[in-house]
């Protein structure tokens, strides 16, 4: 399933999510100008190397910077490729500007790095003896994810299936559809457990911790109800409210 857009319109520019896919984009335009060996030591230096914090004998001998953990954060605004990129842009595109609002700018910034870090943390304690560099905002952006699931679980996803190479759209609560990524992203982390070492390329691990650091700490993130400016949309609730159906 791949998102096209919520239904829920934005309370104010989101200059925090456009700021982000910026940094990320222009990055990764960086990345383009280095050559194979250059790329290569950039993701060494700045992406997530799991072994470099639990082998530190390992880490010395390669001639890793000693106590250097802003890999942690760095990592998060390098790409693979252009469909890393791309889809990691546009589902920061959707789902960011809304827990934007929710929380306001600064708040906001400082959540989806804080998210991220959890993300980089939980891919280290379960990758320890991989050497392979961790890259990618999906850590950071499954934060956001587990936030707007929280705060928006009913609000319409717009979703592409594609059905025998035909395209199929389906509008599913935001619930529906969110869940359903935690619980892929579980699977294959399930699936990593039984085959250590081998991830496919796809941190897993990093999307599920990213995901529940998300809905554990975006409430101490929002802002007071008092400076949301708009009459929300019928999709919309306050946190408190918004899983009041349930209950």
């Amino acid at each position: 399933m791949f998102p096209i857009r919520d239904t829920i319109p934005s309370h104010s520019p989101p200059v925090v999510t456009w700021m982000l896919i910026g940094i990320n984009s222009i990055v990764f335009l960086f990345e383009l100008t280095l050559d194979h060996e250059e790329l290569t030591r950039l993701f060494y230096l700045f992406g997530m190397v799991p072994a470099r914090y639990s082998h530190p004998d390992w880490a010395l001998a390669l001639r890793f910077p000693a106590d250097d953990y802003w890999p942690f954060l760095t990592s998060m605004f390098l790409h693979g490729g252009w469909m890393h990129v791309i889809g990691n842009m546009w589902t920061l595109w959707i789902f960011g500007d809304n827990v934007e609002d929710r929380m306001g700018r600064v708040r906001f910034l400082v959540f989806y790095l804080l998210t991220g870090v959890a993300a980089g943390l939980v891919h280290w304690f379960t990758n320890q003896d991989s050497s392979v560099p961790a890259v990618g905002a999906s850590g950071a952006i499954a934060g956001v994810l587990g936030a707007y699931m929280i705060l928006f679980p009913f609000s319409r996803i717009i979703t592409l299936v594609p059905v025998f190479f035909l395209p199929v759209f389906f509008q599913l609560p935001a619930v529906t559809y969110l869940l359903f990524w935690f619980l892929s992203q579980m699977f294959g982390a399930t699936l990593t457990l039984l085959s250590p070492g081998n991830v496919g390329g796809i941190a897993f691990w990093a999307h599920v911790g990213g995901f529940v650091s998300g809905v554990v700490l975006h409430r101490l993130f929002l802002l007071p109800r008092r400076v949301r400016p708009r009459r929300n949309e019928p999709d919309e609730f306050f946190p408190e409210q918004a899983w009041t159906r349930y209950l």
